[in-house]
């Protein structure tokens, strides 16, 4: 199994990144404030504009390590990475499939079907820790029927359909998980480009993280990750990433952020109201945020098709490789990750 290793995350806006012969040198105002060898990291992710020299970026494509730039928001504006080495014969593989309009739908059915499924677990472990909620029971019944609808649609158009009626049927009740500090955190409905409130900005915060562990995950592997089932394909887009995100969105986002608030890890404190720019997690909350997360990821779980122990953190890896062994023909069909 491939060894977990560490995401560098730069909080501070005003950070930039030269290199140091094998090391990572984090400067803040032309003063060092921070150095890592680069073969103790995977990944690298910079809050800020103040960017990165030309050597750490050489080095970073060097050793295989991927250099992410994202907003002080969170929101994602660019990538950079090596050579591509990825398995010519199966990315030729994936080009006949996206082409195979039965291929394609059976796969984006298979992973939306299980988003959707743990949208429904999740309400149901609420109920199972928490005791009885009508509007929640009715909601994961809910979900229950149209995940069955997910599995036999009939086209894309029809699956991508479904799925915005099974999120915003869950999000409904997404409040009532919210056990501390609701006041804090009030939360009425799923937003974005701007997040209107906390609770969204963490989210789309944490689905940024996960999509970009699943594109260098897919670049591993082997697979483009621009090349996706069920997103539609543009410039710039990974739509395979984002496919594959779906059916880790419940488990790795959604379970984190509520965690975050309801064992007040983090409070109202830790944001920036910034009115029509929306929210924003400030320096601090972002630490805090991020250090939840690398915890987290070492976490272990039992893994449901593989049925050995596995580090949160290898998920997005995990899956990459299965849906690979999938496409090539190694196992009869695409195991999605389901949570009980």
């Amino acid at each position: 199994m491939r060894k977990l290793l560490n995401t560098l995350y730069i909080t501070t806006p005003e950070s930039y990144l030269s290199k140091d012969g094998l090391n990572i040198v984090i400067s803040i105002k032309q003063e060092e404030v921070f150095r890592i060898p680069i073969i103790n990291i995977e990944n690298i992710v910079t809050f800020g504009y103040m960017g990165a020299s030309p050597g750490v970026m050489k080095l970073c494509c060097d050793y295989g390590v991927s250099l992410t730039f994202l907003s002080p928001s969170g929101r994602f504006v660019s990538r950079i990475q090596g050579a591509v080495h990825g398995n010519v014969i199966l990315r030729h593989e994936q080009v006949h499939w996206i082409d195979n309009l039965e291929k394609s739908l059976h796969i984006a059915r298979l992973m939306i079907a299980a988003k959707i499924q743990n949208y429904r677990n999740i309400l149901r472990r609420f109920i199972r820790d928490n005791g009885e909620d009508t509007d929640i029971e009715d909601t994961a019944k809910f979900l229950d029927m149209t995940r069955r609808d997910a599995l036999i649609a009939d086209s894309l158009d029809s699956l991508r359909g479904i799925e915005g009626i099974a999120a915003n049927k869950y999000f409904s009740v997404f409040s009532k998980m919210i056990l501390h500090n609701q006041s804090q955190f009030p939360f009425t409905e799923r937003n974005r480009r701007p997040p209107k409130d906390a609770v969204n900005a963490m989210l789309s915060l944490a689905y940024t993280l996960i999509t970009n562990d699943m594109q260098s995950a897919l670049e591993t592997v082997g697979l483009d990750p621009f090349l996706g089932f069920f997103h539609t394909m543009r410039p710039g887009r990974t739509s395979l990433a984002l496919d594959m995100v779906e059916e880790l969105r419940a488990y790795l986002g959604d379970r984190f952020v509520l965690s975050l608030i309801n064992r007040k890890q983090i409070t109202s404190k830790d944001f920036l109201y910034q009115g029509e720019k929306g929210v924003i997690l400030t320096e601090s909350g972002r630490k805090t945020f991020l250090t939840a997360w690398q915890t987290r990821k070492r976490d272990e779980i039992m893994h449901p098709f593989l049925n050995e122990k596995v580090s949160v953190g290898l998920l997005p890896y995990i899956q990459a490789m299965l849906l690979a062994r999938f496409i090539r023909g190694d196992i009869d069909d695409y195991p999605t990750f389901l949570i009980k």
